[in-house]
């Protein structure tokens, strides 16, 4: 298994703010990587028990550890059925880091380019939803998402001039709504 480090740091303005705890950014960052760090040995022996191969990359992106693991065949299994297996393996591995460093962690874990690959596939169901809420004017409903999908869709919506997005419901069947801006 190989492991990379990546430190692509936050943007010009986070890096000129203190964090909401009060640390320097530069502190800020060697949080994130020692989460990374972390998160990157716990997954690593996490393969070894399964025997399963895989290379994993630790980087640093707004904020926010990113942790991937690509290459192996098996790897699809710990995705699971619609991310289940992924989501599950995310919350054990913030659940190592904040084990060890006593922080709580809102690291993303990507496996075998899931959630990457999701994440395209929402962002143009957000933009293709947007666009035809603001050409007939009537609200839409999606079906219910997690709280990573319900993001990207989000985001996705509010690229679009016209129309705007709230969740609705209660976990785990919290959705998007899509209105036209009056």
């Amino acid at each position: 298994m190989s492991e990379t480090v990546q430190d692509s740091g936050r943007d010009a303005q986070a890096q000129t703010e203190t964090s909401s705890s009060g640390e320097s950014p530069s502190n800020t960052e060697a949080l994130l990587v020692q989460e990374g760090d972390v998160a990157g040995d716990y997954l690593e022996r996490l393969l070894d028990l399964l025997d399963y191969d895989g290379d994993i990359d630790l980087d640093v992106e707004a904020g926010r550890a990113i942790i991937s693991i690509d290459g192996g065949s098996d790897l699809e299994k710990l995705v699971g059925n619609k991310g289940q297996v992924l989501e599950a393996l995310q919350e054990l591995t913030r659940l190592a880091v904040q084990q060890d460093t006593g922080v709580r962690s809102r690291l993303m874990l990507d496996i075998a380019g899931w959630r990457a690959s999701r994440r395209d596939e929402l962002s143009a169901l957000g933009r293709s939803t947007a666009e035809t809420v603001l050409e007939t004017g009537k609200e839409s409903r999606l079906r219910p998402m997690t709280p990573f999908e319900r993001k990207v869709v989000h985001d996705a919506v509010a690229s679009v001039s016209g129309v705007h997005s709230e969740s609705e419901g209660e976990e785990p069947n919290r959705k998007v709504v899509v209105y036209r801006t009056n």
